[in-house]
């Protein structure tokens, strides 16, 4: 019987993880919150997966270093508005630092939370934060739908893919 060889290999530097991580595509979203003082905050995010069925259970990441990050991980409700082929200019604005973000984009109070939502978003879905968990750089913030809406189903969704937004139509055929 032979042991077992262990292999360490070198760390991955991070702008070759980043790199890598550029192909993967990966849908877009702002993900909106209310801070204590009931202002509102959002964020453009591609780190956003369903994680469970039973229960089910969504995860947004945030980094710690989000102007976003204090609202929206102790908010304790946030809206995942994922963005459809119209919306390129929601996503750039919600990815900028030190503009007001919801200037001229169309976002509503959800009715009885009040929390920010963009009404014609491809899906928005309302959660309750259920679970924060800390992961190197960033927070993932686990959480339960509470209500779903739809938009319209022609409408192809927004994606992040090599460091730029596109849409399954532009790369079809």
């Amino acid at each position: 019987m032979t042991a077992l060889r262990q292999e360490t290999r070198p760390a991955l530097a991070p702008q070759d993880f980043r790199d890598a991580m550029a192909l993967l595509a990966a849908p877009v979203s702002v993900v909106t919150a209310l801070d204590p003082d009931g202002r509102r905050r959002g964020f453009t995010a591609s780190s956003v997966t369903s994680v469970s069925l039973d229960p089910p259970l969504i995860m947004v990441g945030v980094a710690l270093t989000s102007s976003c990050h204090p609202a929206v991980t102790t908010a304790g409700e946030f809206v995942l508005n994922v963005l459809g082929e119209g919306h390129r200019a929601v996503a750039r604005r919600f990815a900028t630092q030190g503009v007001d973000r919801f200037a001229g984009c169309g976002f509503a109070d959800w009715e009885e939370a009040g929390t920010p939502c963009l009404p014609d978003a491809a899906l928005l879905v309302r959660c309750r934060t259920a679970r924060i968990v800390r992961a190197g750089d960033h927070d993932l913030i686990l959480g339960t739908p509470v209500e779903i809406r739809t938009g319209d189903p022609a409408s192809a969704p927004l994606l992040w893919y090599r460091r730029g937004f596109h849409t399954a139509r532009e790369h079809a055929n």
